[in-house]
């Protein structure tokens, strides 16, 4: 669904900056600051603001990133969050608030934890499909014109594997 968003065309009309960034289990501020830049960045100079890159001073990662996205309407979306320490959050988001108005951020997850530390609206909770939408979506990527009849020993395997997929 978020990918749906972020690829639509008026998305990319609408904000000057798209940057998707897989965050995952292993959060840290510094490597998501600084994926942040790369992205932001039309290309990521060997200098940031008169540092070098690979610097270990977040402080100045985070007026960097502030600079580079001051006044400009972006779209940040941080996939697959499962860190819930709100200081790392909070230091992060700090070089975010340059951002031009109408900025948004769109957070996935599937931590509740995570949903309710983000704030902002209350969070899009997606339902599980159903057995024959679920059938449907892997028929129509598994088999040839997702037409399984023809393969009926695969046709269930195909639903074995679905009932686990859920």
């Amino acid at each position: 669904l978020a990918q749906l968003v972020y690829n639509d065309t008026r998305i990319k009309n609408h904000f000057q900056l798209r940057v998707w960034l897989c965050v995952s289990q292993n959060f840290d501020q510094m490597k998501l600051t600084r994926e942040t830049i790369e992205s932001v960045a039309s290309e990521f100079e060997s200098v940031v603001s008169g540092v070098s890159s690979v610097t270990t001073n977040m402080n100045l990662l985070q007026e960097d990133l502030s600079n580079k996205l001051k006044g400009k309407r972006f779209l940040l979306v941080l996939d697959d969050v499962w860190n819930e320490d709100p200081e790392k959050w909070d230091i992060y988001r700090r070089s975010l608030v340059t951002g031009g108005k109408g900025s948004r951020i769109v957070v996935t997850t599937r931590n509740k934890n995570v949903g309710k530390l983000m704030g902002g609206m209350d969070p899009y909770y997606l339902n599980q499909l159903s057995d024959s939408d679920c059938w449907y979506l892997f028929r129509s990527y598994a088999f040839v014109g997702g037409n399984s009849n023809a393969r009926a020993n695969l046709e269930i395997i195909g639903m074995e594997i679905v009932k686990k997929l859920k």
